[in-house]
């Protein structure tokens, strides 16, 4: 009778030893994934943090150079795209549209 009782509290004490170790890894896994959100959480803030110091920065600054570079480059931009489109307009006008008309023509008076 007592090797039966002690085979039953040696079977309990297994299972106990099995279910803790289960719990102490799975207790290890909630304590890793909450370290992680933790670390990129902290990550997140340090980096909104920077970007709105850069926006104050930009914002305060009063000197023009940045608006005054944008509007050449807009402006060197909206000058080659209207010559662009007057080449194009008279090369269409002029060479292109001519040749392609009488090739249409042609396709519809054509008697195989």
């Amino acid at each position: 009778m007592r090797n039966f009782f002690k085979s039953i509290k040696d079977t309990f004490q297994a299972v106990k030893a099995k279910f803790s170790s289960g719990k102490a890894k799975a207790r290890r896994k909630i304590q890793r994934t909450l370290a992680t959100v933790r670390t990129a959480a902290y990550h997140f803030a340090v980096r909104f943090r920077m970007r709105t110091a850069q926006a104050r920065f930009v914002l305060a600054e009063t000197r023009g150079e940045n608006f005054v570079d944008s509007g050449i480059k807009i402006l060197i931009a909206v000058v080659i795209g209207a010559l662009l489109l007057g080449g194009l307009y008279a090369l269409f006008g002029d060479t292109i549209m001519p040749t392609v008309t009488e090739k249409v023509k042609k396709m519809f008076e054509f008697k195989g």
